[in-house]
């Protein structure tokens, strides 16, 4: 017998246990005899990482793909690993060695400090793969691979080293993203963008010689509204020290206030006033004359957009930085690297590499961070009167009484600081304070600086154009389609691949140099020695990038480069589930991998599921504190329920999912809901019965649920099929939750009550087979309570014959379409029936007479069939055929006939009335006052998303409870 209560904390550790003892999961498992091969690659989590709701949503709709296509007899594999994790774990490695006080990775060296690395992996390795497994995760577990195991590692040789000579990998100067803290580039991905406060300096720059210009502003209808005569061009900049790097000074080329001085020379404002550098003033597209002075600095050595521009016209970059970002202290003297930087301006060529060995750095600033280093410079321009005046009422400035004139980011004095009684000056350094956008390195928080460093790249142009034909024509699709708009996007702007990483944890760059630095790649360094004719070698020190070898992931988990019977058998994979934040970073770079070396797209479907936000619609943040941990969800409520509410809430056409606890107790309510059903079907002697047809029964009930059960089953096949995963759950949830449960079982009571023992015997067995049918579709979404159930019910009869998780997907049998239209028009007899009351705040306990016009014969044939059944569940005191509805009724319509409810000596009509206006009023205020935002565009253009979406649910919501409310309203004024 079922105990009371379901105890999922018990119950999910033990199926899971059962599922691997069985080898349930090893690839083929319950596959029917030449069956099709099915096959998912896992993403694979950092080794290091831990289960977080983003993770949770995308291995529940694996594994409910893996699991369905199981049941339907297919040779699957759900291919499991982990990723290395490259800078990560290397981070987490040196502050576990910090936190034990021991010596650090440069005191220890390269070589000690891996060892530790794969001892700290050995440690934590296994945390993700068992908080996979709490989840309910059937990858096969025997086949689970990681980055950097022997056969990966090979794989990665074997792709560098024939790309290389390809000529598709090569070193080459290039701007990156840069964390100071690390010392190492990183990808745009591991950069996240923080809105922080941060101020605008405005400066001028000289022109070179004293010379002088008409500036002259119009309005938009021509008009003269400043002319002043300038010798000076101004520029605006959030990071003042990287002005010493000015290669140029950029304006549009239509922007006539600077077409006089086009194509001269203007002077920075920062260094030795002796040898103070002179740049161009060029023009280019990239300017916009309606932002600021319309006028910018060309920085090409730390901005990405001055690297363009910089490119374009031909503009020396100055890299100002070392690895840590401090300025520069190596190189000659400031006054000897400056002249080599006149000579460019003067004509003289330089190769990008004689340009990067320039330390343009003055003196006093060399070794400084480089935020010390803005300060000093904002001091120095400042004090040399070269910063952009204001009046002190500027709107754009603030001054105190007692503090400064003058203000760097810091909020630290940049001119003398004034007495308490002085008088405000009359003007002031123009400073904005604002909002900017700063780029963090999400591992070690530091702010990144964009830097022109030597690294290696991928030619991904050339990788690109076949993966974008794959999709073009269809040999791989994405679901929801809008997200091949954004592939198309990425590919066709693609730029190189920045492959290496300055770590020590990771694949090595097999690359080898000799000391006149000529470069030799080889798969090992006894093949690089031959090639260098036995000269003594070196080796790149560098890593490659962990999306180098996630890039392989379909393939090089089977085997590759050997050609295994896995390979043949399961690549391509059928279906990708992934976010779209990755689909450039993974997804276009496994395509690329893929048809390249296997002349094969890795999948033929890349599922792009949605982004788990909270039950507000915001983004999970640490910071926040809204952050959902799916291991508490799966500790309150169970493993099954955090999956159902997952699934059910995972639609296409919406970016986000909302997860909350109140979601996760749904999902635990629908499966009390299941167990209670089955222990009350139990407790009703309702035993599974060997060989039971369903067709074979008699009672139209019983026809009727087998019917509707077969439905279900046509609806989630279908919908999975398509990757609906909101709509499979939701079919299942209905059938299950409304039609078993509410009205099968319920209109079975009197059956199970009764003396005739045929029909109770069918009835029983009818619902044992129903049970049985609604466990095998709801397995893949909630395995381990149908699991455990599957088992349990056969104590009473005939035992499960094996486990749930290897039984047949079921097909849909019986079809008869009388007894569900029957079944059905009596169930929407009743809905209707309890609709009104409940719109009508007619009393629970108030028996209602039923009147019935324009009754059919066939409507009043099932009024004297089912009599008891519509007694009983619609709280009637009778049913009647009656020629004219009563008065004071309310009125609905089911099929061809009329019901009516005879409510006016039931109900306060005008308490009633009152009531409804009250509520009307309300909603219709709430909605107007939401939808008066929605069409503001300032809140589309600056609410995220997320809250729109909110917005707009609120709209939908509330229109909905309005329309429920006029339809009350306008049944009681028929009444009245």
């Amino acid at each position: 017998m079922l105990e009371k209560t379901y105890d999922a904390a018990s119950v999910e550790p033990r199926i899971y246990e059962t599922w691997e003892k069985a080898e349930a999961f090893k690839a083929g498992a319950g596959a029917k005899d030449g069956a099709p091969a099915f096959s998912i690659v896992i993403p694979p989590p950092n080794v290091n990482g831990s289960l977080h709701m983003g993770h949770a949503l995308n291995n529940t709709l694996q594994d409910i793909l893996i699991r369905w296509k199981r049941m339907q007899g297919f040779d699957t594999l759900w291919q499991p690993g982990t990723d290395h994790a490259g800078i990560a774990l290397q981070i987490a490695v040196e502050r576990q060695m910090a936190e034990r006080q021991e010596p650090s990775r440069r005191e220890i060296g390269r070589e000690a400090f891996v060892k530790r690395a794969w001892t700290y992996k050995e440690e934590v390795g296994s945390a993700i793969i068992n908080q996979l497994k709490r989840l309910g995760a059937s990858c096969d577990w025997s086949r689970e691979r990681f980055t950097m195991d022997e056969g990966l590692s090979e794989a990665v040789l074997k792709v560098f080293v024939e790309l290389y000579d390809q000529g598709l990998i090569y070193k080459s100067k290039r701007l990156v993203n840069w964390d100071p803290k690390m010392e190492t580039a990183i990808s745009d991905l591991e950069v996240e963008n923080i809105e922080s406060d941060g101020h605008m300096w405005h400066f001028r720059y000289p022109l070179a010689g004293g010379e002088t210009y008409e500036y002259v502003e119009k309005d938009e209808d021509g008009n003269v509204t400043l002319r002043e005569t300038r010798d000076y061009i101004s520029i605006a900049t959030t990071r003042p020290e990287t002005m010493l790097g000015d290669g140029a000074v950029a304006v549009h080329p239509d922007d006539e206030r600077y077409k006089p001085i086009v194509g001269k020379l203007c002077e920075i404002p920062v260094g030795p006033k002796e040898q103070r550098r002179l740049i161009p003033i060029i023009t280019d597209e990239y300017p916009d004359p309606e932002f600021g002075s319309g006028a910018v600095k060309i920085t090409g050595a730390h901005d990405f957009n001055d690297y363009g521009v910089a490119q374009r016209n031909k503009i020396p970059m100055y890299r100002l930085m070392d690895t840590k970002g401090a300025m520069r202290s190596d190189g000659a003297p400031y006054v000897e690297e400056a002249a080599k930087a006149q000579a460019i301006i003067d004509g003289a060529e330089m190769t990008l590499n004689e340009v990067d060995l320039i330390n343009i750095v003055p003196d006093d600033l060399r070794g400084l961070d480089r935020f010390e280093a803005r300060q000093r410079v904002i001091e120095q321009i400042t004090a040399e009167g070269l910063a952009v005046m204001v009046p002190s009422d500027h709107p754009e400035v603030s001054w105190m009484k007692g503090q400064a004139t003058g203000w760097n980011a810091q909020g630290r004095a940049v001119l003398k600081p004034l007495g308490a009684d002085d008088e405000a000056p009359a003007e002031l350094p123009l400073v904005e304070s604002k909002k900017i956008m700063q780029p963090f390195s999400d591992r070690s928080k530091v702010v990144i600086e964009p830097m022109l460093t030597d690294q290696w790249f991928v030619d991904a142009k050339t990788l690109a154009a076949p993966a974008l034909k794959a999709v073009q024509e269809g040999d791989t699709k994405f679901v929801p389609e809008n997200w091949d708009k954004t592939y198309y996007n990425w590919l066709n702007d693609i730029q190189p691949w920045c492959i290496s990483r300055q770590l020590w944890w990771g694949h090595q760059i097999p690359v080898w140099y000799d000391e006149d630095g000529n470069e030799y790649c080889a798969h090992d360094e006894e093949e690089a020695i031959a090639k260098a004719g036995g000269k003594a070698l070196t080796r790149d020190p560098d890593v490659l990038d962990t999306w180098f070898s996630s890039a392989l992931w379909p393939f090089s988990t089977l085997g590759w480069p050997n050609k295994t019977p896995e390979l043949e058998r399961y690549y391509k994979t059928d279906v990708l589930i992934t976010g779209f934040d990755i689909i450039f970073f993974w997804v276009a770079r496994m395509m690329m991998q893929g048809l390249h070396f296997m002349d094969e797209v890795p999948f033929h479907t890349v599922y792009i599921n949605s982004i788990v936000v909270d039950k507000n619609g915001k983004k999970m943040s640490k910071s926040i504190g809204n952050v959902l941990d799916p291991l508490d969800l799966i500790d309150g409520y169970g493993a099954d329920a955090t999956r159902f509410a997952l699934a059910s809430q995972e639609v296409q056409s919406r970016r986000t999912l909302r997860m909350s606890d109140q979601a996760a107790e749904g999902g635990q309510r629908f499966a009390t809901k299941l167990w209670n059903a089955a222990r009350f079907a139990e407790m009703n002697g309702c035993a599974r019965v060997a060989g039971f047809d369903p067709a074979s029964a008699k009672l139209t009930l019983n026809r009727w649920i087998a019917t509707e059960m077969g439905r279900c089953i046509t609806d989630v096949t279908a919908a999975l099929d398509e990757l609906r995963f909101n709509d499979a759950s939701g079919a299942i949830y209905r059938f299950t939750w409304n039609t078993f449960c509410d009205w099968f079982l319920e209109l079975a009571k009197p059956i199970f009550n009764g003396d005739d023992e045929a029909a109770k015997a069918e009835t029983r067995a009818t619902a044992a087979w129903a049970i049985d049918e609604i466990l095998k579709v709801l397995h893949p979404f909630m395995p381990f309570l149908t699991e455990e159930l599957w088992a349990r019910l056969g104590e009473e009869g005939t035992k499960a014959d094996g486990l749930l998780i290897l039984a047949s997907w079921p097909t849909q049998g019986v079809v008869d379409e009388d007894a569900a239209a029957e079944i059905n028009w009596l169930v929407d007899l009743i809905s209707e029936i309890r609709s009104v009351r409940a719109e009508m705040n007619v009393p629970a306990g108030a028996k209602v007479a039923i009147a019935v016009t324009g009754a059919s014969e066939e409507t009043r044939a099932r009024l004297r069939t089912h009599e008891s059944a519509i007694l009983r569940l619609a709280r009637a005191e009778n049913v009647e055929v009656v020629e004219a509805a009563p008065a004071g009724s309310a009125q609905i319509i089911v099929g061809e006939a009329t019901i009516c409810l005879p409510l006016a000596g039931i109900i306060d009509l005008s308490a009633e009335t009152a009531r409804l206006a009250k509520e009307a009023a309300k909603l219709e205020g709430e909605i107007s006052k939401i939808e008066k935002k929605l069409s503001n565009p300032k809140f589309l253009d600056k609410a995220p998303e997320e809250i729109v979406d909110g917005e707009r649910e609120k709209v939908a919501l509330g229109k909905e409870k309005l329309e429920k409310v006029q339809i009350a309203q306008k049944r009681l004024a028929e009444i009245g």
